[in-house]
């Protein structure tokens, strides 16, 4: 019950963090702007938004089956930096296929000394190099739930980012989806312990019993 709860209270924080904006909370002020955009008024058109909803849906499920995948994986394939390169390399040819789809400016393709070079490094050395091994290390140890359950707590990670390297205010959404997310995994990471204090609980006192069985039968005098 209490993981249901914390799951129930996640998801409720995801979207309040994602659809409710509410006043402006502008605490502080770093004067870091990496982008350097000026804010716009207009809104995105109503096909764009349900375009992004629909794909936003398809990642999810995408990223609950390679989960699962995992962890079949793992338990016949256990070597995390592999794993890690045979993915990164599908990856890669699937980008390149999307991106010779969409995007026939050559001139888009070049990195300079700027923040693309930057975002394309971060994406190869953190999400590629890191991220895939760690994800399928604790695939492994913990299973797929324990792992999925801590993917909420990026949106907190990205709206503090906003805060400090692209000089936006936090919301009064903002800050509540946050609020109920860290509350939310807290309840799910607590329920999950929970359960497996009264597994191991019914598993010693099962061994127990067939001990004690088992002296009974040995037992010459009963």
């Amino acid at each position: 019950m209490t993981k249901l709860l914390g799951t129930l209270t996640g998801i409720g924080g995801a979207m309040i963090l994602t659809f409710y904006k509410g006043r402006r909370l502008c605490l502080w002020s770093t004067n870091i702007a990496l982008l350097h955009r000026e804010p716009s008024s207009h809104d995105a058109p109503i096909g764009s938004l349900l375009l992004g909803c629909i794909l936003a849906f398809a990642a999810a499920l995408s990223y609950s089956v390679w989960l699962i995948i995992q962890t079949k994986m793992s338990e016949k394939f256990p070597w995390h930096y592999s794993i890690a390169a045979l993915t990164s390399a599908t990856a890669s040819i699937l980008s390149v296929i999307f991106a010779l789809s969409t995007e026939r400016d050559w001139s888009q393709w070049k990195l300079g000394w700027d923040f693309r070079l930057l975002t394309a490094a971060s994406a190869g050395i953190l999400a590629s190099g890191v991220c895939y091994p760690l994800l399928a290390w604790c695939v492994r140890r913990k299973g797929p739930l324990f792992t999925s359950a801590f993917c909420p707590l990026m949106l907190v990670i990205v709206t503090l980012s906003e805060t400090l390297v692209l000089d936006e205010c936090l919301s009064v959404g903002s800050l509540t989806g946050s609020v109920l997310i860290v509350g939310g995994l807290y309840m799910l990471l607590w329920g999950k312990s929970k359960e497996k204090r009264m597994e191991h609980s019914d598993i010693v006192s099962s061994k127990g019993t067939l001990q004690c069985e088992a002296i009974h039968n040995t037992d010459p005098s009963s």
